[in-house]
């Protein structure tokens, strides 16, 4: 019998290590310092003579932390330790009331009809994408550059109205690229609650290019308040946010506030996506009879209408599929606020519960056939109740991302725009491993050959 192909997975650490071979471990990668049990726990907890941390994969628990009282359950402020200086105090740390008022005046910019509006910009920047990788055709290339660089040029047209080739986008587009290798999305501290004298394990380098990308969004927002206090802004997702007012307060965002909601903007919008269309381009590179029904059904139903993406279905699974394999963003960690009760055990206050989303689209006891790639599985009953019950790319409940609904048509648009055009295959070289930056990347990179189709 033939061994089914698995796509790539990072190797899981030995089951017991001291603490400081996890810190070791951790700094160097959040996947592989994890033991392989947590692929089969409803939870583990990470314990210390001074205190503990809870990872939870049990469905009900989930559904508690993230959906039924997400206010009890707070993101941890220790997550903000590394990204606080490129993201300030976006929506994507903020807790409470400042941050209901944020995502009060943000959704609005994300409704459905937002979103056929933002379409042409899409379409735009997929068909730069396409034209850039021309020159490569017959040639190898670095998947994760292209990615990054057709999912910036998404977030700038649609953000600001301005390619990626304008000055500003270019410079910033360099600076976080440098950014996103150097930041882990968590460090150590954001799922171990260290002592204040403990080192934090930053890097300088990442401070600077924070400041650097953060004085590239100031001009773009300050030269789009001129615009909108002379009325010559152009409708984009800049000017409908801030001309959004809190329909509570009647107040909108100061002009540090909305530096700092796009700095998360430019992260959750161009980052994750990038990291989840490389990886969907990866698998169907080791998939090809999968990238040739993609590439079908582009051909025979992809044109420049809002309303062909809903028909998109194939593209849409294997897109769905690749972001089950590999989130974005693999954890995310929370902070009780009163004393629980998870299976039998206290919580104290104060403790961290994280949710892996890595762990919990691979766990053994409820998906079928877990770390296989099956995009039919969206289509079967175990893969309908593991959508409710265990999927939380983009999280869920109240804190969901606004951009979810946005994230999906441009992942289904840019894997369709590419397969329409060329076919990709795997090279000799070793199987990328996944680890945490930014986002889920490949350590060495994800390089493919492009052909014609």
């Amino acid at each position: 019998m033939t061994t089914p192909l698995l796509p790539p997975k990072p190797k899981a650490r030995a089951e017991k290590v001291s603490l400081r071979q996890y810190a070791k471990l951790f700094r160097k990668d959040i996947l592989s310092a994890q033991p392989a049990r947590l692929y089969r726990a409803w939870m583990a907890e990470f314990r210390t003579p001074f205190f503990s941390s809870y990872l939870i994969n049990q469905p009900e628990l989930v559904k508690l932390v993230l959906k039924e009282r997400p206010d009890d359950f707070p993101k941890s402020g220790r997550v903000s330790e590394g990204l606080r200086p490129l993201l300030g105090d976006g929506v994507f740390l903020t807790n409470g009331e400042l941050w209901k008022r944020q995502r009060r005046i943000i959704d609005p910019a994300f409704e459905g009809g937002r979103l056929r509006e933002t379409f042409p910009s899409m379409w735009a920047a997929a068909e730069g994408a396409v034209k850039r990788l021309a020159p490569s055709v017959g040639r190898e290339i670095e998947v994760e550059q292209h990615t990054s660089h057709a999912t910036a040029d998404v977030i700038f047209r649609t953000l600001f109205s301005i390619p990626i080739e304008n000055e500003i986008a270019a410079e910033m587009f360099r600076e976080f690229h440098r950014y996103q290798r150097s930041q882990p999305l968590l460090n150590l501290a954001a799922v171990l609650p260290l002592p204040r004298w403990m080192p934090r394990f930053f890097r300088s380098a990442t401070r600077g290019s924070a400041t650097k990308i953060r004085s590239a969004i100031t001009q773009l927002t300050t030269e789009r308040h001129a615009q909108i206090a002379a009325g010559t802004a152009p409708d984009d997702l800049a000017t409908k946010i801030m001309t959004t007012t809190d329909p509570l307060s009647g107040e909108k965002f100061t002009a540090e506030e909305m530096v700092d909601q796009v700095s998360i903007f430019f992260l959750a919008g161009h980052e994750t996506s990038a990291s989840a269309l490389a990886w969907a381009l990866y698998l169907m590179a080791m998939f090809p009879k999968w990238q040739d029904k993609v590439a079908d059904e582009a051909q025979a139903g992809l044109v420049k209408e809002f309303s062909a993406i809903s028909k998109l279905r194939i593209s849409r699974d294997v897109f769905r599929e690749a972001l089950r394999l590999y989130p974005p963003v693999p954890m995310m960690v929370r902070q009780n606020t009163c004393p629980e009760e998870f299976r039998e055990r206290d919580v104290r206050t104060g403790s961290q519960v994280v949710v892996s989303a890595w762990h919990l689209h691979r766990h053994e006891r409820l998906w079928d056939n877990p770390d296989g790639f099956n995009p039919n599985r969206w289509n079967t009953e175990n893969g309908k109740t593991c959508m409710r019950d265990a999927y939380v790319p983009f999280s869920a409940g109240s804190r969901v991302c606004p951009g979810a609904g946005f994230a999906l048509i441009e992942g289904v648009l840019l894997l369709s725009m590419i397969l329409k055009q060329y076919r990709v295959s795997l090279t000799d070289r070793a199987p990328p491993e996944p680890v945490a930056h930014l986002t889920v990347r490949s350590k060495d990179g994800i390089y493919l050959k492009i052909e014609e189709r």
